[in-house]
């Protein structure tokens, strides 16, 4: 083993940090093991009449017993979020094909024949009424669903007009308005709509790629059946 005076050695410990912060990279950069090397070489190299303070050469130990456990917890995180993300990837996949509920005015009618849905009502009304718009925005039916109490009501449309004639399938705008004493309000609604795809951001964001809707965050879905 190279000789290393106490100067030299001294040093060891800021070497070793330097290599941690870069990565570990770098041929002239010190490892685990060559920083051992040099501390037992300070304390071989050191003068009887001045030796190291004991203080000292705890601190230093200590200091590496702390990076090496930095380092170590650092693995094992990676570890953990690879894992996570896996999983994650596996749910997102198992839910191609599944039905979602989410906010939309937009609804696809598709060979079912119907598009079903949710209006979010946040006061009692005295009148709910549902339009449905075709892709040119004229109203090809109106549903008067009377009376609601405020809270989450159910809807669906079975795809004909007023004349009971079926329409095309395709893309149709959902209109949920009320009535209030200040005049009529204009509710969220939320729709089903099939998932096609999905896709797995580098963050582990999920998003959902919806039939003829265009994509949504998994974090908007109210419902998976």
């Amino acid at each position: 083993m190279t000789a290393v005076n106490a100067t030299d050695a001294s040093d060891v410990l800021s070497q070793y940090q330097l290599k941690q912060q870069n990565g570990g990279q770098g041929t002239s950069e010190l490892g685990r093991n060559e920083f051992m090397e040099l501390m037992l070489a300070q304390l071989k190299n050191q003068n009887p009449l001045e030796p190291q303070d004991n203080g000292e050469f705890i601190s230093q130990l200590a200091q590496f017993s702390s990076l090496e456990e930095m380092q170590n917890l650092s693995g094992t995180v990676e570890d953990v979020v690879g894992q996570f993300r896996s999983t994650q990837a596996l749910q997102a996949s198992a839910m191609v094909g599944k039905t979602v509920l989410a906010p939309s005015q937009i609804g696809i009618l598709g060979a079912e024949g119907e598009i079903t849905g949710t209006i979010e009502v946040p006061a009692s009304t005295g009148g709910l009424r549902l339009s449905i718009e075709g892709q040119n925005g004229e109203r090809v039916r109106q549903i008067d669903m009377g009376s609601s109490q405020a809270g989450v009501v159910s809807f669906r449309w079975d795809g004909q007009d007023g004349n009971g004639n079926p329409l095309p399938p395709g893309p149709y705008r959902i209109v949920a308005e009320a009535s209030y004493p200040d005049g009529p309000q204009q509710l969220g609604t939320m729709v089903s709509a099939n998932v096609d795809s999905v896709s797995l951001g580098q963050g582990g964001s999920i998003t959902l790629n919806l039939a003829g809707m265009g994509s949504i965050a998994l974090s908007d879905v109210k419902q998976i059946n």
